[in-house]
């Protein structure tokens, strides 16, 4: 008996947030915290960022009616779930017909004692988990109160399984964050340790990136289309930004 599998996934990164642009401010300024009130699942979309999710809805709107989305699956968190929304509007799409869902297992990766600290921060207050971090690498390290990229995988693991099982022959739109959208092609295009952490040295995803996969009848599987697409967002003369996640720790 053949795998299930959707008809289309695209993982899409949120657009730029008020986190990214307050990390940014804090490490240029070289200082310890990054200055923001928010928890991190309430930080919402900057403005560039509400202007990147409506670009990409664009694109998704001109996209012929039988290859647009039919399910939107969102992380939890306000500035995931403010890109589909405005996303979902730009490119027509009703709530009424496309299944909207929110799933807590797309959150963003939690980060536990080392939450908005810059890098600066973390090499002061913690220097021996800094120096654990380098030693044990990104993909198995895992702060205290914190998870590893080995923890988001072990969840992504149910949500695919969910999403094949309950949106075969479907086309879905995910919508989250930078470590979900690497962590998702790890298990989507079957790589190693050193294969995703090469593509995450190369570069960070892009805000409202798209990602996005097409199922092969030959091949019985899915195979990759699109990484890390900006040219929506481009055509739209939306400016392409790259910042890290917001409370990201920082790269090997």
């Amino acid at each position: 008996m053949s795998q299930p599998w959707p008809r289309t996934l695209w993982i899409v990164r949120h657009g730029q947030s008020a986190g990214n642009v307050a990390r940014d401010r804090a490490e240029a300024d070289g200082l310890h915290v990054i200055d923001i009130a928010e928890r991190d699942i309430d930080v919402p979309l900057s403005a560039l960022g509400r202007e990147q999710s409506s670009a990409l809805g664009h694109w998704f709107r001109d996209l012929p009616a039988n290859r647009r989305p039919q399910v939107v699956i969102t992380s939890p968190y306000v500035r995931a779930r403010e890109t589909a929304h405005l996303l979902m509007d730009a490119a027509g799409l009703d709530a009424r017909k496309v299944r909207v869902r929110r799933d807590e297992r797309l959150r963003e990766k939690e980060f536990g004692i080392l939450d908005r600290l810059t890098v600066h921060g973390i090499r002061m207050k913690y220097p021996e988990l800094a120096q654990q971090r380098v030693h044990v690498g990104k993909f198995y390290f895992r702060p205290p109160g914190g998870e590893s990229w080995c923890d988001v995988i072990l969840r992504l693991r149910s949500v695919l399984e969910m999403v094949c099982r309950e949106h075969e022959g479907e086309r879905v739109l995910i919508v989250a964050h930078q470590v979900i959208v690497n962590c998702m092609r790890y298990l989507m295009e079957e790589l190693e340790e050193d294969q995703i952490l090469a593509f995450d040295r190369e570069a960070d995803v892009p805000n409202c990136g798209v990602t996005s996969y097409v199922l092969d009848p030959q091949l019985g599987r899915m195979a990759p289309e699109l990484v890390n697409f900006t040219a929506p967002l481009r055509e739209q003369g939306t400016p392409v930004t790259h910042e890290p996640d917001a409370l990201a720790a920082p790269k090997p």
